[in-house]
């Protein structure tokens, strides 16, 4: 059994009954604005953490360190309190317990064979979690690494970076939750849930993370590419009617193919899903702008392809027509291509 004492400590009680102090050691793979939110949370619970990052970033993170703003208490963590890298190659000496991927989903394979041929970072019973965007990342990582290695994590927070080390949280929905799509042990992620937690964004332990993914498939195909369309927030979305017919259509088709291809979440039939949809999880996240939207404004490859091209390929599979989310997909690559 595992009790946390903070400062990246763990407790762990033997079978002759000793108490064992474990340190543990976290590698962020990906310092986008998911990747900064939560290593700013296991920077604030004293955890000992490195992050992979680009240059740009990792230059930034070394000179100023990282800060986080918005609605939870600012933090700032100084550049002597973890380490940034541009590469694995770079880290010697070091085994991390977990390893958590933050990368754009589009980058999962690569992400994947990279940790797979840098083994000697991993500790004997290194964890990796995927806090991604879309569906199918796991399948991804599950040919390089067993699945007992492979854990889910769904965030449905709103996060942006004004700047290469500064992250600002703008909207939070839920807690994060962090499961297994493979029905694996979840008592290993109980600390990482912790210091998480203590960091200021509340993290639980999950048996149905399938079913909160695929929640979250629905909320994200709905709004991520009208909002990257019209340039608007969420609550602008709900707002109008006209853009509510598209959004209503887009969640029942999600719901047909997710059905078909026999997975589920946490409602039965889709307007038991778009009564919440409307009711609370748009009005919680109301003021933000979707990461699609971000991408394209960035000019940066966005992940459409993760979310409705994820249920457009599902729906070819199982000869189920799928027009609203084939149009904003293609809406969405015709601004992505860069001719807006």
């Amino acid at each position: 059994m595992a009790e946390g004492l903070g400062d990246g400590f763990f407790l762990f009680s033997s079978r002759r009954g000793l108490i064992i102090v474990v340190i543990m050691r976290i590698l962020i793979y990906g310092a986008g604005s998911v990747g900064l939110g939560i290593a700013s949370c296991l920077l604030k619970s004293g955890a000992d953490i490195d992050i992979i990052a680009r240059e740009n970033t990792v230059v930034a993170l070394r000179t100023h360190g990282l800060f986080r703003r918005g609605i939870f208490d600012d933090f700032e963590a100084p550049p002597a309190a973890f380490g940034a890298y541009t590469s694995l190659n770079w880290i010697q000496d070091t085994q991390y317990d977990y390893i958590l991927v933050c990368t754009k989903s589009f980058d999962s394979l690569g992400a994947a064979q990279d940790l797979s041929e840098h083994a000697p970072l991993f500790s004997k019973n290194a964890k990796i979690v995927l806090f991604q965007n879309g569906w199918g990342n796991a399948d991804k990582f599950s040919s390089f690494f067993s699945t007992d290695r492979i854990y889910n994590a769904r965030v449905i927070t709103g996060f942006v970076r004004p700047r290469p080390n500064e992250v600002e949280i703008t909207v939070h929905a839920d807690s994060v939750h962090i499961g297994s799509l493979f029905g694996c042990d979840l008592s290993c992620m109980a600390g990482l849930c912790e210091l998480i937690s203590g960091g200021g964004i509340a993290c639980e332990l999950t048996e149905t993370i399938e079913k909160d993914l695929w929640a979250k498939m629905l909320y994200n195909c709905a709004l991520n590419p009208l909002g990257a369309i019209f340039d608007v927030p969420y609550g602008r979305l709900a707002e109008s009617e006209f853009t509510r017919v598209i959004m209503d259509s887009i969640i029942k088709e999600v719901f047909a193919v997710m059905v078909a291809s026999g997975y589920n979440t946490h409602w039965l039939k889709p307007t038991d899903f778009v009564k919440v949809f409307y009711d609370r999880l748009v009005p919680d996240t109301a003021e933000h702008k979707s990461s699609t939207l971000q991408d394209i404004l960035a000019e940066k490859p966005t992940e459409i392809d993760a979310l409705n091209g994820a249920v457009i390929s599902l729906a070819a599979q199982h000869q189920i027509a799928v027009p609203c989310n084939q149009a904003v997909y293609n809406l969405v690559k015709f601004l992505e291509s860069g001719t807006r």
